[in-house]
């Protein structure tokens, strides 16, 4: 990969991080609240998928922010991301000022970019991981 990739891939992840930073601290402040809320829109398990959302999302916040396991984590954020775009923002069309699935579906680019690139030089993948493939 090219040097001139690491920055924009870094800047990528951090901005995910963010959003994932702050839907995961909304989760965690009142997770009893957010498995009524799963129970209410009918996603099976509730209990069990509020506190697996609530967690990755919080995993990857500290993933993505350090670069590390980058395509690993990625997976179930992409996940996440479909189940929110299609159970939860469809029915209320694109825009994300009316709840739409805009801004899912950008996360959802944005997972997937690093997923099929990887999370850049500015990283612990790369860093650490990542010195045994460049020979």
């Amino acid at each position: 990969m090219e040097k001139g990739w690491s920055l924009p891939l870094l800047i990528m992840r951090l901005v995910l991080a963010y959003g994932f930073y702050h839907a995961a601290k909304m989760k965690w402040t009142d997770i009893n609240a957010i498995v009524g809320w799963f129970q209410q829109a009918k996603f099976p398990l509730p209990a069990v998928s509020a506190y697996l959302v609530a967690s990755f999302e919080a995993l990857g916040t500290l993933l993505l922010i350090l670069g590390l396991f980058t395509r690993l984590i990625t997976i179930p954020l992409m996940f996440i991301m479909l189940v929110a775009i299609f159970a939860v923002h469809w029915p209320n069309g694109f825009e994300a000022g009316n709840n739409g699935f805009e801004i899912p579906l950008y996360y959802l680019i944005m997972l997937f970019t690093l997923f099929i690139m990887g999370p850049g030089i500015i990283s612990v993948d790369q860093t650490m991981l990542g010195k045994k493939s460049r020979k």
